[in-house]
């Protein structure tokens, strides 16, 4: 089976290539799947409807039996924006892993065209043919009470919990992510 994987990145991330979603890439590629990880514009001072646009371009350009998407940090809110407003020209996507989504009280002021009314966790689900998956900390500062109980719990799904993980970042010591590249690797027939 082909794979298609698309790794987006959060605010203020540059792609350093001691990122685990880096290195995530460098790993599919190695393994011989397609794999796209724009950089998105202005990762410091991001605009939705910019990433919106990018988002759209790389979903139509993705390829592969099975379609991955990799969201880290604020990419998971412009995931979630883009399922409210219905963003699937190219079609849904078969997985999806969201990693260290943020509160949207807890952006930087650079990221508040992303917040967040309310969370519409049926259109996310309606976004993904098969797994939703949520990875977070019990101790990230850009989400305090924690993905389970704003987005797992509304999603029906049961997050892994990386125990003083903070945001997940090479800060914390997440440059190689086992779980990340498994749970890539792991596919899931369409459901």
């Amino acid at each position: 089976m082909t794979m298609g994987f698309l790794i987006l990145h959060g605010i203020e991330n540059h792609r350093p290539p001691e990122h685990w979603q880096f290195l995530l890439a460098a790993r599919l590629v190695e393994r011989g799947h397609e794999v796209r990880y724009p950089a998105l514009p202005e990762p410091d001072a991001p605009q939705l409807e910019r990433w919106l646009d990018v988002l759209d371009e790389e979903l139509s350009a993705l390829g592969g039996e099975q379609r991955v998407v990799v969201c880290h940090s604020l990419a998971c809110l412009l995931w979630f924006r883009a399922a409210e407003c219905g963003l699937w020209a190219a079609g849904r996507v078969d997985r999806l892993l969201l990693v260290s989504p943020p509160a949207s009280e807890c952006l930087p002021d650079g990221g508040a065209s992303f917040r967040l009314e309310a969370f519409d966790a049926g259109s996310v689900r309606a976004s993904v043919h098969g797994e939703i998956a949520l990875a977070c900390s019990d101790a990230d500062p850009y989400n305090p009470t924690g993905a389970q109980v704003r987005y797992g719990d509304a999603l029906g799904i049961t997050a892994t919990v990386f125990e003083g993980a903070g945001h997940i970042t090479p800060d914390e010591g997440f440059g190689p992510w086992p779980f990340a590249s498994d749970w890539c690797l792991a596919a899931q027939p369409r459901a």
